[in-house]
């Protein structure tokens, strides 16, 4: 587990949050009429917060990823179940086999019907979920984005891993370090929708553009839409379009996987430097090859527990989700919420033979 004192997450999310300023991206129960009327789509005015409110009991939760098979926001999403319990709420995970834009509109639609108190979602587009969602809010459930963000005013909150500029520019920075800052390099990406991933790369491409990468050169940005197969052919194409690629950024837990499957079997091991987010599970074998010497992560337990505890804290009237406002997070910490209702965890951890068997996850 990477453990971090609360101080320390209360000053690494109050630092994140001003690079964060840089992204401009982007059923319950005992509902009333009057409150389901009442439009509850911008956090933080129709509500007082009351901070010394208890956590209510008998919460109901719903988790909603980009895919339901997904292993690494299973590991987020489980987490935040567990989490729910802790407190006297039930929770669950609902969602669809594939990341397309509009996948998760119906699952929303249901939970709705449901009477859930909170739905938390990892958004596959940032404007295709937004008309649900503001019916939810509009019938007083609550509404948390982790991961992959929502636009704005379609949710309460944002609980993000870590500084999306941080993110993006790092990624770059390791990988020009791996090839001596030469050469050809692509990104293998999720979904071409994905909030998260989006951002991230505008970042990267931001980086990019600093005189000590002039002789690195983005190729292609390639989509594997977070599936496996697609990821290992898209890589194929890459290196059969690139024979001379340097190095490949995925900056996807999925793409990472496959990318580094096809790599490890190739004449390429040992030639292409990879490069991304991926879970210490899944790359384990790959770093241990050889075939792939470092990546980053941060610990997916962590953003799902504390999702499930900003949900709960919205529920129960503690915080509306503006900025300012601070939150308990269990055994995590206290918490403050930043402009436009961001969150965030803190600072990834990077991962290498030295230290990936210290954590399982």
């Amino acid at each position: 587990m990477i453990i971090r004192t609360a101080a320390r997450r209360r000053a690494a999310a109050t630092a994140a949050t001003a690079c964060a300023l840089a992204v401009a991206l982007t059923a319950c129960s005992g509902t009333t009429k009057d409150s389901a009327e009442k439009d509850t789509t911008n956090a933080g005015t129709a509500a007082k917060a009351d901070p010394n409110a208890p956590l209510k009991k008998g919460l109901k939760l719903a988790f909603l990823p980009k895919q339901i098979n997904n292993p690494y926001e299973k590991i987020v999403d489980e987490a935040g179940i567990a989490a729910a319990e802790e407190y006297g709420a039930t929770g669950k995970e609902v969602g669809p086999s594939d990341a397309s834009a509009s996948s998760q509109v119906s699952y929303i639609n249901t939970l709705i019907q449901q009477r859930q108190d909170a739905i938390l979602i990892a958004a596959n587009d940032p404007n295709a979920v937004c008309g649900p969602l503001k019916q939810a809010m509009k019938k007083d459930i609550k509404v948390v984005a982790y991961d992959s963000d929502t636009a704005k005013d379609c949710r309460q909150l944002f609980i993000n891993q870590a500084s999306s500029e941080e993110i993006g520019r790092s990624l770059v920075q390791h990988l020009g370090e791996q090839i001596g800052y030469q050469g050809k390099i692509a990104i293998l990406s999720a979904t071409q929708n994905a909030t998260n991933q989006n951002t991230w790369i505008e970042f990267m491409k931001d980086e990019l553009k600093l005189p000590k990468y002039k002789n690195m050169q983005l190729v292609k940005v390639a989509y594997g839409d977070d599936a496996d197969q697609k990821s290992f052919q898209q890589t194929q194409g890459l290196l059969q379009a690139y024979p001379d690629l340097k190095g490949i950024i995925s900056p996807t837990t999925v793409g990472i996987a496959a990318a580094a499957r096809y790599l490890g079997d190739s004449s390429y091991k040992g030639k292409v430097v990879l490069n991304g987010l991926g879970t210490p599970n899944q790359m384990r074998k790959y770093v241990k090859d050889g075939t792939v010497e470092q990546f980053s992560l941060w610990n997916p337990e962590e953003l799902g527990y504390l999702g499930s505890y900003a949900a709960a804290a919205l529920a129960s009237g503690q915080i509306t989700g503006a900025e300012g406002e601070k939150f308990k997070a269990g055994k995590l910490g206290e918490y403050t919420i930043g402009k436009d209702g961001e969150v965030i965890l803190g600072e990834p951890t990077v991962f290498n033979k030295q230290n990936i068997d210290k954590f399982d996850f």
